[in-house]
């Protein structure tokens, strides 16, 4: 006669002790510090900002205004060209930092002499302050002895001096220029880390099968970096509709908010300029929840679309 033996339910305590045998409490006590950062930091402000959306508050004061902020915000004209500015504004910052930044990866990742010491200088931009970086591109962008304007009329490319920060037609190559010289050098590494993991053993078979080296890159480089990509790619998105620090060191979103993104203009509604003494914090939080959605949209169509490529891929 078969008989049947039931398991017993492991005790509390013997679950305990396995999960300290398993490392569980370990990898708990070490993540904390991260996510209590995470709460105080990021999580705590974003839901306090919601208290106040429906408010007129200038710091001191807080006067509820019912709906006021939301028919403001559907007829500020100012606001949503701003939102349009950032859309251009990441559009030209990806289509030029993403390739120059692979470029260079390929190029650093050769075994040459020196290339850890031009890995070191092309990733220097990155750690330099938002503000000390637009200081140095407001010199190199002077209409008059401005180092890009002496150099082209050097070279007889212009004849007179082009209006970089100062003319709407270019002031947004001006801030895409400073966007993708402080960015690329960390897009870069993060290539190069990927091209690291890529086994040595597949490039010499492809060498041995006669491809050359655009064949390999192609056939082998790119295909592999893919997982890499996705994650610059949703990087450089999220950064790029982020941006505000160094537009406002270099153009302070002009000129005729020409280039005034949208964080940018919310950052003046809250912090406003010397001589404006009326912050107005509650249509700025509403704006920056309106951001933040805009912002999170734009990430979740992003991965939506990457999911299915990989799916048809």
């Amino acid at each position: 006669m078969a008989t049947s033996t039931t398991k017993s339910k492991p005790s509390f305590k013997e679950r305990v002790k396995r999960a300290n045998n398993r490392g569980d409490f370990a990898s708990v006590l070490m993540l904390a510090p991260a996510v209590l950062f995470l709460c105080v930091c990021s999580i705590y402000p974003f839901i306090w900002i919601f208290r106040y959306v429906c408010y007129d508050y200038n710091g001191f004061k807080a006067t509820y205004t019912g709906m006021k902020n939301f028919e403001r915000m559907l007829s500020d004209k100012t606001f949503w060209n701003s939102v349009t500015h950032t859309f251009e504004y990441a559009f030209y910052k990806l289509i030029f930092i993403i390739p120059l930044a692979l470029l260079m990866a390929v190029l650093l990742n050769q075994k040459l002499r020196g290339s850890s010491v031009f890995r070191g200088i092309y990733f220097m931009p990155t750690i330099i302050s938002s503000s000390i970086a637009g200081m140095i591109f407001a010199f190199i962008f002077a209409t008059k002895n401005g180092v890009l304007n002496s150099i082209l009329q050097n070279l007889h490319l212009i004849d007179s001096p082009v209006k970089w920060l100062t003319s709407q037609d270019v002031v947004m190559a001006a801030v895409t220029i400073l966007a993708v010289w402080g960015g690329f050098g960390n897009y870069m590494l993060y290539f190069v880390t990927g091209m690291t993991g890529i086994p040595e053993d597949i490039y010499e078979s492809a060498k041995i099968d006669g491809a050359n080296g655009v064949q390999t890159f192609f056939k082998i480089t790119l295909p592999m970096l893919a997982p890499v990509m996705k994650v610059i790619l949703m990087l450089a998105i999220t950064g790029a509709f982020k941006d505000y620090e160094a537009i406002m060191v270099l153009t302070n979103g002009g000129p005729g908010n020409r280039s005034n993104v949208m964080f940018l203009y919310i950052y003046n509604l809250i912090f406003p300029s010397a001589g404006n003494n009326n912050p107005q914090i509650g249509y700025g939080a509403l704006l920056s929840v309106v951001a933040a959605v805009i912002v999170g949209i734009v990430t979740a169509i992003y991965l939506a679309v990457s999911k299915k490529l990989d799916d048809v891929v």
